[in-house]
C-alpha cells in the first residue's frame, strides 16, 4: 500500500507560481514512478506530468515549458513547480503513484494504482 498526501495548493493571479508537494509513505517500491493529474469542474481527470526513478519525465502539451516535475528521493516527496499560471490551470491537482514501465501510460488515469486526496489550485485573471 502507498499513502499520498498533497499540499501547496492555493489561489494565485495569472502569471504567478505555485509549488505542489506530494509526500509518499508505505511501500516505496511502488513510488518509483509517480505523476500529477488535475481535474477541473465538469471535466475528466487529465495527466499533467510524470517522472520515473531514472529521471525520465513526461508532460502534457498544455504545461510544457511552464511546469516542472521533480522528486526528493530522500524525503520520498514529489513536487510540481508551476510557473506562468493561467486561469485554465484551475483544478484540483492529484498525485498518483505506481505507474508501469510503458511511458505511454504515464499520463493516463488507468496507468496508476494509488491516488492522493487532491489539492485545489485556483488561478484568477
Amino acid at each position: 500500500q502507498v499513502q499520498l498526501v498533497e499540499s501547496g495548493g492555493g489561489s494565485v493571479q495569472a502569471g504567478g507560481s505555485l509549488r505542489l508537494a506530494c509526500a509518499a509513505s508505505g511501500n516505496i517500491y511502488r513510488t518509483f514512478c509517480m505523476g500529477w493529474f488535475r481535474q477541473a469542474p465538469g471535466k475528466e481527470r487529465e495527466g499533467v506530468a510524470a517522472l520515473d526513478s531514472a529521471g525520465t519525465t513526461r508532460y502534457a502539451d498544455s504545461v510544457k515549458g511552464r511546469f516542472t516535475i521533480s522528486k526528493d528521493n530522500a524525503k520520498n516527496t514529489l513536487y510540481l513547480q508551476m510557473n506562468s499560471l493561467k486561469p485554465e490551470d484551475t483544478a484540483i491537482y492529484y498525485c498518483a503513484a505506481d505507474c508501469g514501465l510503458d511511458d505511454r501510460s504515464w499520463l493516463l488515469v488507468s496507468g496508476y494504482n494509488y491516488w492522493g486526496q487532491g489539492t485545489q489550485v485556483t488561478v484568477s485573471s
